[in-house]
């Protein structure tokens, strides 16, 4: 007699699914907020104290902070797609702009000299935020990682602080000749640039104890301490992470 051979599925282990995180959406959906309300904000220079600075100093910063936090928790690879998620916003959001401000206006409305006089030059201000940020983010999140594997995990300030010194610099230098140069004086410009730069890097220093306490949180909510290890930092390739689909 013959017996019918009953064959079973084989079952494809070969693509392991990514980890489904509680907080990260929250967090992706905050820094990007944070980063288009900056552009926005941008084009108004405020005096603080001593210094003249663009009105995002005071808010641009944060989207560093959740950077950091974003690589510190759950890692580079991560943190590269929040980043682009950010940079297709941004260039979204000019667009719409542009379009609106080319748009005819109604006879009953009577503020379009203020529209573009506010949001006119917003796309410029994109342009200058996404190239110093591209940059300056990337930069941060390649040291904030690097200096994990170096320092085994220990001493999180240096990091955060390290990690904005070097992001920061380029982020500001770019930002400001970009954004500003033919708009305000060439001699202002410079103290645009060190005042930015000071205030940025002193809001980060601010804020440590409280991305002490945020990092320390998810670590332990999410269950996970991402280290890069084998990691491919090329910013132009996406799941380049062995664990990251």
């Amino acid at each position: 007699m013959l017996t019918k051979k009953i064959i079973k599925p084989i079952k494809n282990n070969t693509r392991k699914e990514e980890k489904k995180f509680k907080y990260l959406d929250i967090i992706t959906t905050l820094f990007v907020t944070i980063l288009l309300v900056s552009n926005i904000v941008a084009v108004k220079i405020v005096k603080i104290g001593i210094f003249l600075v663009p009105g995002a100093t005071l808010l641009f910063p944060i989207s560093y902070i959740f950077g950091d936090i974003l690589t510190e928790v759950y890692g580079y690879g991560r943190s590269r797609k929040v980043i682009w998620l950010g940079i297709i916003c941004n260039l979204l959001m000019a667009i719409i702009f542009i379009i609106i401000g080319a748009l005819p206006s109604a006879p009953i409305w009577h503020n379009q000299n203020a529209y573009e006089t506010i949001l006119g030059l917003t796309p410029r201000i994109v342009v200058a935020s996404i190239l110093g940020y591209f940059t300056g983010e990337f930069t941060n999140s390649f040291t904030m990682a690097r200096m994990k594997i170096i320092t085994e995990g220990k001493y999180l300030w240096t990091r955060t602080i390290g990690s904005t010194l070097i992001g920061e610099f380029f982020d500001t230098l770019l930002f400001i000749m970009i954004a500003f140069t033919g708009v305000i004086p060439s001699s202002v410009l410079l103290s645009l640039i060190i005042a930015q730069y000071i205030l940025k890097v002193t809001i980060e220093i601010l804020f440590t104890p409280i991305t002490y306490r945020v990092v320390s949180f998810l670590k332990r909510t999410e269950n996970e301490d991402y280290y890069d290890r084998d990691t491919n930092f090329n910013p132009f390739i996406l799941h380049a992470n062995k664990n990251i689909l």
